[in-house]
């Protein structure tokens, strides 16, 4: 039997299910190949340097399957086309792949299968981007959970599942192949702090997160002005490393040492919160387009449209607002906390619509993934499935005095500010009052938080704060 590998967000030959499947039915006779799409790549969302990350770890792969007796082929096209066109030249018997979640990428998936089948190949699916795959965690009664507390309390009656060893050798071949792109080539150019990609950094990341920031997880976190987070959330959007794998990692350093027990079990709570959103875009995929609540569609966004520029560069005279969106623009990353601060300030302060902002943050994160960008952006202006919908408004100046004290971060972001003491920096106006040339708040949040909570009541009339 021989098998042709289509490798997509599975960018590694460590611990891959469909991959391990392959290498066991086939006895090692597996041709990998990988396809770019054209219809991807012209997304008007598509960030420079996603596609940057996506191509060193394409390269990546390349040479750790070189090192595997085998080559990597490369193709460029409708995966419809280039998929059956490469199991043909591979002569293969079945194509083996690890399943993608997002609406658009399920219809490709389904339609690939359909032709291949109909040209009598075999097709294997597997589940690998997730520690639980979608209805693997579900109800009483079956259903999706749609809350994450509930969801994350069943998932943990779930086995931990172990990494799966490495893939040591690949298939020979003769199969056609193109050059790997360069990002010039595909039309795109960034000045994005590069983050390299690819599975030896990724791996590199996992050990220093483990070894040096883990411990101050808890605390850390949600603090932008440490470096306590892991950064790995282009390693697992893009499959550099497995979930499984970072989990395993994270729960065997809390086993070696009980000081990590805590942060350890705060930071497998992130994971599955990346597992409850990729589930509820699996199960409900109108939010892709539209508000997972369908009754707030109805919300009339009553926000000035001017204001969306000084959001998006950084000038709206809200220091840790400010400091996030210029962060953003300049790495390709943003701190979680930083991002649900923005979000709150954009829909519930600018009144503005929240898929504006979904999709900058598309154009521009290195980790920008549809499931967990989404889900954080429902979640953040209340049309999604937090159990405490809109009625939450982040006060901007309280959030920059916790989560920046000092106002190391916005100073780090918002050179402007130097010189501002911390007692001031964080203070609405002062900022500006004491370095002019930072601009005054566009709005006033307490008139705005007002305005909010009347547009949203508009939208949703039997929707109530005394729930919260």
């Amino acid at each position: 039997m021989r098998v042709l590998f289509w490798f997509r967000k599975d960018l590694r030959l460590d611990d891959n299910t469909g991959l391990s499947e392959a290498v066991r039915d086939a006895d090692g006779e597996v041709v990998p190949f990988y396809s770019s799409e054209p219809a991807i790549l012209r997304r008007d969302d598509m960030a420079a340097t996603r596609v940057r990350f996506a191509l060193e770890s394409i390269a990546d792969l390349a040479d750790t399957v070189a090192k595997a007796g085998s080559r990597l082929a490369l193709d460029h096209g409708d995966a419809n086309e280039t998929v059956a066109r490469a199991a043909r030249a591979a002569e293969a018997d079945a194509v083996y792949w690890n399943d993608e979640y997002e609406p658009s990428l399920r219809t490709r998936d389904d339609a690939v299968e359909g032709t291949l089948r109909a040209a009598g190949f075999g097709v294997r699916r597997f589940h690998d981007r997730l520690l639980a795959p979608p209805g693997a965690v579900l109800t009483r009664s079956g259903t999706p959970f749609t809350v994450f507390t509930p969801f994350q309390r069943a998932s943990l009656s779930l086995p931990a599942a172990r990494p799966i060893p490495a893939v040591r050798t690949l298939a020979s071949h003769a199969l056609p192949s193109i050059p790997l792109a360069t990002l010039d080539e595909l039309g795109f150019s960034t000045t994005q702090t590069r983050w390299p990609g690819g599975a030896r950094a990724a791996h590199a990341r996992l050990d220093q997160f483990v070894r040096e920031r883990l411990i101050d997880y808890v605390i850390g976190r949600d603090r932008p002005d440490r470096d306590a987070s892991s950064r790995l959330s282009a390693d697992l959007k893009f499959g550099t490393l497995s979930a499984r794998t970072v989990a395993s990692a994270v729960a065997d350093a809390a086993a070696a040492d009980r000081r990590l027990n805590a942060p350890a079990e705060k930071y497998l709570s992130e994971l599955r919160w990346r597992d409850f959103f990729s589930h509820v875009m699996f199960h409900h995929p109108h939010c892709e387009r539209g508000a997972f609540r369908p009754e707030y569609d109805g919300i009339d966004w009553a926000g000035d449209e001017r204001h969306l520029d000084a959001w998006q560069s950084g000038h709206t005279g809200y220091p840790i607002v400010d400091a996030g969106m210029r962060e953003l623009v300049a790495t390709g990353f943003m701190h979680n906390r930083l991002r649900m601060i923005v979000a709150s300030f954009l829909t519930k302060d600018l009144l503005l619509d929240w898929r504006a902002g979904e999709r900058h943050f598309m154009r521009h994160l290195v980790d920008g993934d549809l499931a967990a960008n989404n889900g954080g952006w429902q979640w953040a202006a209340g049309t999604g499935t937090d159990a405490q919908p809109w009625f939450r408004i982040f006060n901007p100046e309280l959030q920059g005095q916790r989560c920046d004290p000092d106002g190391t971060y916005v100073r780090r972001w918002v050179p402007e500010l130097k010189d501002v003491p911390a007692r001031l920096i964080h203070r609405t106006g002062a900022a500006h009052e004491t370095a002019p040339e930072y601009p005054a708040p566009i709005v006033d949040h307490a008139v705005q938080r007002a305005q909010a909570l009347a547009m949203y009541r508009r939208a949703v009339p039997r929707s109530s704060p005394a729930a919260g």
